[in-house]
């Protein structure tokens, strides 16, 4: 009886111990620091212009990185924390660079397609080139106190594909000599983060149960001599056939119901996988590339259509033409 309960305290101890390995192997979010709004607006890095009469806001990234080297050594420490942790950070500055050299090379191209008014924030455009899963989102102000400074931080995970909070952290430092922020900002983090990756972790497993949520537009060319109420492609509505391909392609069939009318349907909350394999190798699967399997559907039903890209979370098909 004494042997038995040995074996089967054994046996739990290796199943805890295998679990909280494959655990701690289990494929980490990518991500990327960026600083908060908030911060961006009191350290006077916020646009602020008309948007048909509501006022907007559009964070200069690259103009604090540029100007503020501070802010580059808070940034840098948080990506060293994560990649001590296995997190794979996605660099604001490179993305940003790739941006630029993406727009010069926008401006020498004529539109050739006539939907050159579908156009991405520039918010969306930065998600696009650096497809992080998350963005930590970093807000933190130094306070002094005699000879000594601390820092109050918050960090914000956000989705980049949605824009949901998914975690969140925020703390003080302890008072301290040292004049450098990035520093002052790593103690008053280190006691938070892991709590925080926790919770990163636990949304990106639910991600990979319940799958991606993203969002798509089905439009039609004025041009075009049929509508989405069409039967001529196969044995139902051309909409039904949309809506067939998505719930085969979507995790365990996971969307909201379309709306829409006979030249436009709009999908929301639906749910892709997120990766695809390619030649062997798992890749990150965004909204353009698994919308891009609808067009090659519609094409083997004789229904010519294009695919437009908007952020990571959204993308757009027109058929016709």
């Amino acid at each position: 009886m004494k042997l038995l309960k040995i074996k089967t305290i054994l046996i739990t101890i290796c199943i805890t111990f295998f679990s909280t390995i494959a655990y701690n192997q289990a494929k980490k979010p990518s991500i990327m620091v960026v600083p908060h709004d908030t911060w961006m607006h009191e350290n006077g890095y916020m646009k602020t212009y008309d948007n048909q009469g509501v006022d907007a806001y559009e964070p200069l990234y690259r103009k604090a990185l540029v100007e503020n080297a501070e802010l580059n050594y808070a940034i840098d420490k948080v990506n060293d924390m994560m990649m001590e942790r296995g997190f794979t950070p996605e660099i604001l500055a490179d993305a940003l660079k790739t941006l630029e050299e993406e727009a010069a090379e926008d401006a020498l191209r004529t539109a050739k397609d006539g939907f050159s008014e579908i156009a991405e924030t520039p918010i969306d455009a930065l998600a696009r080139v650096a497809k992080a899963d998350i963005w930590l989102q970093l807000m933190y102000t130094v306070t002094k106190t005699g000879p000594k400074k601390h820092v109050v931080f918050t960090i914000k995970g956000v989705d980049a594909y949605t824009n949901k909070l998914c975690a969140s952290s925020q703390g003080a430092g302890t008072p301290s000599y040292t004049q450098e922020e990035a520093v002052l900002l790593e103690e008053a983090v280190l006691s938070h983060i892991d709590n925080f990756n926790a919770d990163l972790m636990t949304y990106f497993q639910e991600l990979f149960s319940k799958g991606r949520e993203v969002k798509i537009r089905i439009m039609t060319w004025d041009s075009w001599d049929y509508d989405l109420e069409t039967d001529e492609f196969g044995d139902d509505e051309l909409s039904l056939l949309i809506e067939d391909w998505v719930a085969d392609n979507t995790v365990e069939g996971r969307f909201g119901s379309p709306s829409g009318s006979e030249t436009r349907m709009e999908f929301k909350q639906v749910r892709i996988p997120l990766y695809y394999d390619r030649k062997g190798v798992q890749k990150p699967l965004d909204t353009y590339r698994w919308l891009s399997g609808l067009k090659k559907y519609l094409k083997e039903i004789g229904v010519p259509s294009k695919t437009k890209r908007k952020g990571l979370g959204e993308a757009i098909l027109i058929i016709g033409q």
